[in-house]
């Protein structure tokens, strides 16, 4: 099966939270990358998601990073919130 990911910037304004983190994130730039499967057997190409992951800085220094699986509708609502 052919995958592909999806990558964009997400700016946060404010520190916003996602259900499953401990604690609310810091305004700033977050990459977040969305892969893909094609669905095989339809006469035109078309695409299921397979996973979202968010890429955070893990400590100030940005010394660790780290991509923790989202749901897209719960960073969607973030978003929202946040003005965006």
């Amino acid at each position: 099966m052919m995958n592909r990911t999806r990558r964009e910037e997400m700016v946060f304004q404010r520190p916003f939270s996602l259900k499953g983190w401990a604690e609310p994130q810091p305004a700033g730039i977050y990459a977040v990358e969305t892969e893909e499967e094609l669905v095989e057997g339809l006469s035109f190409p078309a695409y299921r998601r397979v996973s979202t992951t968010i890429t955070r800085h893990a400590t100030h220094a940005g010394a660790l990073i780290q991509a923790i699986a989202v749901d897209p509708q719960d960073l969607a609502r973030a978003q929202a919130a946040d003005g965006g």
